[in-house]
């Protein structure tokens, strides 16, 4: 069965999760960890989105982002191009070092937002890499030292964090720091890493209390969120993307590429 095309347009929250091929390691040191942020941060400045959280693991990473005025994956192909030309180089290797396609769930903001944030910001005390919150909010592994503080990086959206928590900074931070910690005997949360209408009910079981006797709702496996929401998702998406074709068709070959070169990424 064909893939199905990416959901996306501006504003738009993604859960973006990508894996070395053959689960290889992707992240050997600090150094290499420093310089995938820093190019994370160059291409959200240039793409106009925000990253709210990310988790790079030894293998993997998960990012955060609300896009911007480019498509999520015009920011993703140059990030994972540049970080394989540099990792390559570095260690001398040769070959794909990420899995053909990364995966991109777009999430619906409530409720989804702030369990994501933890979700995500959780995973190093999941798995043992970090063995507790007080050792979390220095860990470089994760956004969450930089909303507590304790790491600065300028380009993520610690304020879209934190604003939910109070106006107060110490005392968001107290807050979401409380909140991040009562997630840590949650375990996996396997709702939080994929779309369509049982994950977005909260698993099986779950879905299945809230599913009988109701109306059959519209769902998506690119989408965690409720059924008037996937609904919203696809069709601002078909018109964005009809605009695009017809900009497309009345746009002369040479003009095509004249704002290529003028828009690289």
């Amino acid at each position: 069965m064909p893939r199905q095309p990416r959901l996306d347009y501006a504003g738009v929250l993604h859960h973006v999760i990508c894996r070395g091929v053959a689960r290889c390691t992707i992240f050997r040191q600090e150094v290499d960890r420093t310089k995938f942020l820093k190019e994370l941060g160059e291409l959200l400045g240039r793409c106009k989105a925000q990253c709210l959280a990310w988790a790079l693991m030894s293998n993997h990473f998960h990012l955060l982002v609300v896009t911007g005025s480019e498509p999520l994956a015009k920011l993703m192909q140059s990030l994972l191009t540049r970080y394989a030309v540099y990792f390559n180089h570095r260690y001398r290797r040769a070959g794909h070092l990420f899995q053909n396609r990364y995966k991109a769930i777009v999430c619906e903001e409530e409720p989804y937002l702030l369990e994501l944030v933890r979700y995500i910001h959780l995973n190093p005390v999941r798995i043992g890499l970090v063995k507790s919150m007080e050792k979390l909010r220095e860990s470089t592994l994760t956004g969450h030292s930089v909303l507590m503080g304790k790491v600065r990086l300028v380009w993520q959206g610690c304020d879209e964090v934190l604003g939910r928590f109070g106006d107060h900074q110490g005392k968001a931070r107290k807050s979401y720091e409380e909140f991040v910690r009562d997630g840590v005997g949650k375990g996996r949360r396997p709702e939080l890493v994929g779309g369509g209408l049982i994950r977005s009910g909260g698993g099986l079981t779950e879905f299945m209390k809230g599913w009988r006797g109701k109306d059959k709702v519209m769902g998506d496996e690119r989408v965690l969120g409720s059924g008037e929401y996937v609904a919203e998702v696809i069709k601002a998406a078909e018109v964005r993307e009809r605009r695009r074709h017809q900009v497309a068709r009345e746009l002369t070959p040479s003009e095509v590429i004249n704002r290529t070169l003028k828009n690289p990424v």
